[in-house]
């Protein structure tokens, strides 16, 4: 582990002041992906700035909606009586996260800046684009099988790793920010970037900006919602495929749907075309099924991973079959 310098924060102001006067430094809460990062070299702030001691670990609600701190750890989001009854889906994949342990030290806005977990990004030894921009994808022809299915570019095919984020883009949250030119909003579907030719930057974040609160609006369909992930073992895995899905129902049609996949692609993946397909639709298989053709519509697996095209399919609508009450 590089040497580095380490303070601590109990004003936002200060904070990003002291963050932004050194370009190497770090925000640091519960520390369990940016020490890990760290001790392998991959990650080499000269600063951390400890920020545990900031006033942002409430959940709330707020006129229309839900506010979580960035600073509120997943165990108590996933076990906060608000999002089990109103966004169950929140506290459903926050719990398929990581392990209790983990959950009770990841704060909120640790786990949307979380990096990949591709195995050539987290070893030294190998080039990785994401490191160092124009070094090569060593993935492409190695070792892929969890890799994206979606959104990749010649420079990068590796997956976002967070649960969480799958489950906050199906419900259109609001990340919020703020940083040394002030605050500012950011629809979570365009907080993480696709790597197209700049792998190395993966959100919308400025230099020294922070993330203050997540908002999440209180929509018809966020109360029926769910979160299926598919693993190579039931706990403490990272997701082969996951799904995060809402319906609002009516008279038996689907008024409104929301869709985004986990696993297979570069970025959370929202699905707006099959959103619309199943608008005005019944609750059934059938119309669930196509709906799954269309999110996976694009796929583009390498020879290691195209299991991921069917198997998202058949997440997707058990996902949503288990909100329809069929089977």
């Amino acid at each position: 582990m590089r040497q580095f310098d380490y303070s601590t924060a109990n004003d936002v102001n200060r904070a990003i002041a002291t963050v932004t006067s050194e370009t190497e430094s770090k925000f640091i809460a519960g520390g369990t992906t940016m020490l890990d990062l760290m001790k392998i070299y991959v990650e080499t702030p000269t600063q951390l700035v400890d920020i545990n001691a900031l006033p942002l670990s409430q959940v709330e609600a707020i006129p229309n909606g839900l506010r979580i701190g960035a600073l509120a750890r997943m165990s108590d989001v996933a076990a906060a009586v608000i999002i089990k009854e109103r966004f169950p889906v929140i506290s459903e994949a926050l719990l398929a996260s990581a392990s209790p342990q983990l959950r009770n030290m990841a704060s909120i806005g640790g786990n949307l800046m979380q990096r990949t977990r591709c195995a050539y990004f987290r070893d030294t030894a190998f080039p990785c684009n994401k490191r160092n921009s124009g070094s090569g994808c060593p993935a492409v022809k190695g070792e892929h099988r969890m890799h994206a299915i979606l959104g990749t570019s010649e420079q990068c095919f590796s997956t976002h790793p967070s649960d969480l984020a799958v489950a906050l883009v199906a419900l259109d949250a609001i990340v919020q920010v703020q940083g040394p030119r002030g605050k500012r909003s950011i629809p979570i579907t365009e907080f993480h970037l696709l790597p197209g030719n700049t792998p190395q930057r993966e959100t919308a974040l400025e230099a020294g900006e922070l993330i203050v609160a997540v908002d999440v609006p209180d929509a018809p369909y966020a109360r029926k919602s769910h979160y299926l992930k598919v693993r190579d073992r039931s706990s403490y895995e990272f997701a082969l495929v996951s799904a995060a899905v809402a319906l609002d129902v009516q008279n038996g049609k689907i008024n409104a749907a929301r869709i985004a996949l986990g696993g297979v692609g570069t970025k959370p993946w929202r699905v707006p075309k099959a959103e619309a397909m199943l608008r005005g639709q019944s609750v059934n298989s059938d119309v669930f099924r196509q709906a799954a053709e269309v999110a996976l519509e694009g796929a583009r697996p390498l020879t290691q991973n195209a299991f991921k095209v069917e198997m998202a399919k058949r997440t997707l609508v058990r996902a949503l079959e288990t909100l329809g009450e069929i089977g």
